[in-house]
């Protein structure tokens, strides 16, 4: 059968037809690479100064087109405009951050060479890969694929970036005002499709694919990758915890998790799926957050389920969870009514439980009473996946952070390190590996590069086959030495 030349992308609050996009094929693939790698050149030649001046205009550009952009991500995504603004906020200064500090982190880092080799000046380098492919999830369709974009382009990198099939019309957006700011600079291009452009990429040359979904698809993707050697950066899903102490602000806690469980319909992987609160405190902060639920309203307060599959999985989850003895705070087992689901927290979820031990990716919230926080600490840590967390403690909250076994943590906040260009994203098991964002994320597209050159002769020569055995025996004393 041959595929289709183009896919529509709908509303999924009403249906409407937002726009059709080419559903690229994987001789254009290869064609848009052999370009990007063309023109790659010159774009590692202007150097960081050049390459911050573009970058730094294409944020002003979007800073100034944010109304448009926003309306733009409502539409294909289903959230609330203002949502839609706040991520293109912040992926405005995660693209600002990245043109200003790549000369800080990536410039050439001098190393000490060692009394062995004194004679020697050494330096690494940061080089930039060439052609990064980028996949990027319909959730956050400017603000996460911008994490691994902004910052390949700013460490001298060429980019094809596929946007969700869900999301094509923000993924074209963002090509298109790139390339109002750099014409002829050939080094960001979109390819919009389905499964098989994605797959295409996949198996094409780029020297380095960025990844955000689901951990199922990345694992077929690393598959891939695998029979060229090609890397990967893996940013899958998680069912992130919070940890309440009984030493905690009840009232700020419970605003703020359930803001980090139901925000873009929940649809975050580094939202808040699971609670651990201390018993002492816990029937408080349950009658907090139930006060403070009962309030929401989808719709409203959040948008549709972007992806309508999704639907069918949370549904699970919460029924899966009802049949296994869970006690409705708020919601019951028909909070899906589609395209929204209406606001659902739960109660005594065993841990097996599909709603606790898999992503379920709705505005589902379980909540678990503890004895203590090495009782929550060993829950959180069970899980499969290592995306993010939430402590909440006056006294003890950074000494529980260090213990758990996940790549972000805010401590009396939720989903802080999002907004904080310095920090690195990712997580670790299921959850994936690779960071972006921070000087971790700028060195993550780039290879070093170690340089060792002879500034003058010494007498210790062991660089021969005429090597003498005095200099052995000088080595073996001087290391002893050393060592001592």
């Amino acid at each position: 059968m041959n595929q289709l030349t183009e896919i529509v992308s709908l509303s999924p609050a009403t249906g409407e037809v937002v726009g059709h996009y080419p559903n690229t094929s994987e001789e254009t693939i290869h064609d848009l690479i052999a370009r990007a790698r063309a023109a790659s050149c010159q774009w590692r030649e202007i150097g960081f100064k050049g390459r911050k001046a573009i970058l730094r205009e294409w944020a002003h550009y979007i800073a100034t087109h944010i109304d448009e952009l926003a309306a733009l991500v409502s539409k294909e995504t289903g959230k609330p405009v203002g949502d839609a603004t706040l991520e293109i906020a912040l992926a405005i200064d995660h693209l600002s951050w990245a043109a200003r500090n790549s000369s800080r982190y990536l410039s050439n880092s001098h190393r000490l060479p060692g009394l062995l080799m004194a004679n020697m000046s050494t330096h690494v380098e940061y080089q930039p890969l060439g052609v990064v492919g980028v996949i990027g999830p319909w959730n956050y369709p400017v603000f996460t694929p911008m994490g691994s974009i902004a910052y390949a382009l700013a460490a001298g990198n060429a980019v094809l970036f596929k946007p969700s099939e869900y999301t094509p019309g923000v993924g074209h957006w963002l090509g298109e005002s790139f390339n109002k700011i750099a014409p002829g600079a050939n080094v960001f291009f979109v390819a919009t499709g389905g499964p098989q452009t994605g797959i295409a990429l996949t198996k094409s040359a780029v020297d380095k694919i960025a990844f955000t979904g689901s951990t199922a698809t990345g694992k077929k993707i690393a598959a891939t990758c695998a029979e060229n050697l090609t890397p990967v950066l893996m940013e899958c899903g998680g069912t992130d915890p919070a940890i309440i102490d009984r030493d905690c602000n009840i009232a700020e806690a419970a605003e703020a998790v359930l803001w980090g469980a139901m925000a873009n319909a929940g649809q975050t992987c580094v939202g808040i799926e699971r609670v651990y609160v201390h018993e002492e405190i816990a029937d408080r902060f349950i009658e907090a957050i139930k006060e403070r639920a009962s309030k929401i309203v989808a719709g409203r307060d959040y948008g549709a389920a972007t992806m309508p599959k999704q639907l069918q999985v949370i549904d699970v989850h919460i029924r899966d969870a009802a049949d296994r003895g869970a006690e409705f705070l708020v919601g019951d087992v028909n909070s899906v009514q589609p395209p929204y689901v209406n606001p659902t927290i739960m109660l005594n979820v065993p841990e097996d439980s599909l709603a606790v031990a898999e992503e379920t990716f709705g505005p589902t919230l379980t909540i678990k009473r503890v004895a203590s926080m090495t009782e929550a600490i060993t829950l959180a840590n069970a899980s499969s996946y290592g995306l993010a967390a939430s402590v909440w403690s006056k006294r003890h909250g950074k000494m529980i952070a260090s213990q758990l076994h996940c790549g972000m943590v805010s401590v009396n906040s939720v989903l802080a390190f999002t907004a904080t260009p310095t920090m690195p994203f990712g997580g670790v098991k299921q959850s994936g590996y690779g960071r972006i964002h921070g000087p971790e994320g700028l060195r993550e597209f780039t290879y070093t590069r170690a340089v060792v050159a002879k500034r003058f002769s010494i007498p210790l020569v062991f660089t021969t086959f005429d090597r003498k055995p005095s200099v052995e025996r000088f080595i073996k004393r001087f290391i002893n030495l050393l060592n001592h």
